[in-house]
């Protein structure tokens, strides 16, 4: 047996990850991700929300250099199942009934789930080592552009990578040779058609003419995940430098999270922005979009071509403003965004990992598949109790955007002390509250719109599976019998026949 048949044995055979941009297109969506959130996206996470159909999962985001050097830093920071990898994509909308709770399938709960491993990384060569090391066990790497947490802006980290342009080319460059040196096959992508299923990574998804199988091989992509400028142009400058010749790009894909650095999270996205960032980049790679993406999905600020605008043609009789008024009511306001690829979620999947399965809150059968995934791959009691909590709660829903002239109520302060659930970032509280994605919601998102009924992500009147006083008293249990019991016998009080938590075999 030769070197590469031992390695085909070894290591897992891994789809990629443009091949998962393909099958979305093919049904008629967008590509579902799971963001990278500080603590919340360990492996236990991930397959929970991939089980719920989320095709693609961020872990959090990993210092390069600290992966490099200690063996306990990638230990803990890259954990992934021995189980063998899930095929593309998790449980379908269409395989969940009106509770969330999904039909009878092939997919195992514990199942690995294609996962991009996030770094937070200034060098080139420390970059380039880190992805070389985790490259036999994830789909893709992606570089941290987006993090404003000051620690990391200080340490040139995050999102102060967006004003040195240069320098994450030069990284994400020489990641690509580094990677192509050591056979996992990061050639220049072909050119991207959007319309044109089959486009990505080696032609047709289902592997017809990928002579490595079914849309897997040794490929693994290299994407940037950014925020954006106050001058968009700047932006635009920062992508047309990165992603280098459209025929021979340097990157697979980029994910867009339209807030400036110092944008709090209370206020909406930047549609403007987005729209400009799709319209000019979509055409050449797949744009994913993070920040505000809550249920239902139907309620998106946007439009794209999985959900076309409703034409609403004037009427002879209508005054202007009788016909903008009607094509507003009838969504034509919202932008439509044809290139856009994906949608990245993090608040709204840690309380609901059944989002991109068409559920609109949290249903049991996420608690039992999550709880089934701590047992194979433990997290810390109190982070699990955190997941928990959030799972059971009332969840987050769009909220209308309030009109540009509106006066918005004051963003909380970043030094107002925290409720238990508000949780801080890492490197800040560790009172185990809700810490946002080191790049989706880094700045304290996760504590913002609760009680706003203004802001998008607002809290809601929707029925929560524990009641506010269960979930404290839930987290001040100390052992895992004592939280299994109090979930089983809540679970036994709303619905008698459920018999409690399902234990997975």
């Amino acid at each position: 047996m030769d070197p590469e048949q031992q390695d085909e044995l070894l290591l897992p055979s891994l789809i990629h990850p443009l091949k998962l941009f393909d099958i979305a297109r093919a049904q008629g969506r967008l590509l579902y991700a799971s963001a990278p959130m500080v603590r919340y996206s360990k492996l236990a996470f991930r397959q929970t929300v991939h089980y719920f159909g989320t095709d693609l999962c961020w872990t959090p985001m990993i210092l390069a250099k600290e992966f490099n050097r200690s063996s306990v830093a990638r230990d803990s920071d890259l954990t992934i199942a021995s189980w063998p990898p899930s095929p593309a994509g998790g449980v379908s909308a269409a395989a969940v009934g009106g509770d969330g709770t999904p039909s009878p399938h092939s997919l195992a709960p514990w199942s690995q789930p294609p996962t991009i491993a996030q770094f937070g990384a200034n060098s080139p060569l420390e970059l380039s080592r880190a992805a070389s090391l985790a490259a036999p066990f994830v789909n893709g790497v992606d570089i941290n552009c987006g993090c404003p947490q000051s620690w990391a802006c200080a340490a040139t980290l995050g999102a102060a990578l967006m004003d040195r342009r240069e320098l994450v080319r030069d990284m994400v460059v020489a990641t690509r040779e580094r990677l192509a040196r050591d056979g996992w096959a990061v050639d220049h992508p072909a050119p991207y058609r959007p319309s044109a299923v089959g486009s990505h990574a080696g032609g047709d998804p289902d592997g017809g003419d990928d002579p490595l199988g079914p849309g897997r091989g040794r490929g693994r992509s290299i994407s940037v995940k950014i925020r954006v400028h106050a001058d968009l142009r700047r932006t635009l400058d920062f992508v047309t430098a990165v992603v280098g010749d459209p025929l021979r790009r340097n990157v697979d894909f980029i994910t867009v999270h339209p807030r400036t650095r110092r944008t709090p999270s209370s206020a909406p996205v930047d549609l403007e922005a987005l729209a400009v960032l799709t319209s000019t980049f979509g055409p050449q790679l797949p744009v994913v979009v993070s920040g505000d993406v809550f249920a239902p999905l139907s309620a998106l600020p946007y439009t794209t071509f999985s959900s076309a605008p409703p034409v609403v043609p004037p009427h002879p009789a209508a005054s202007g403003a009788e016909t903008s008024s009607l094509r507003e009511q009838a969504g034509e306001a919202k932008p439509h965004l044809p290139h856009l690829a994906g949608l990245m979620s993090a608040r709204a999947l840690l309380a609901n990992p059944a989002l991109f399965a068409g559920a609109d809150a949290c249903p049991w059968s996420a608690v039992d598949v999550f709880l089934a995934n701590v047992a194979r791959a433990p997290l810390p009691l109190k982070l699990a109790v955190h997941h928990l909590t959030e799972m059971c709660g009332p969840g987050y829903y769009h909220r209308p955007r309030p009109p540009q002239n509106a006066r918005r109520p004051p963003a909380r302060s970043r030094t107002s002390p925290q409720a238990p659930d508000d949780g801080g970032v890492e490197g800040g509280s560790t009172n185990g509250g809700v810490a946002e994605g080191e790049d989706e919601d880094e700045d304290g998102e996760a504590g913002a719109g609760r009680d706003d009924p203004e802001v998008a992500g607002a809290r809601g009147p929707r029925p929560a599976l524990l009641s506010k006083k269960e979930r404290a008293h839930l987290t001040g249990l100390r052992s895992w019998i004592d939280v299994l019991d109090y979930v089983d016998e809540a679970r036994r009080q709303r619905d008698p026949g459920s018999g409690g938590v399902v234990r997975y075999a």
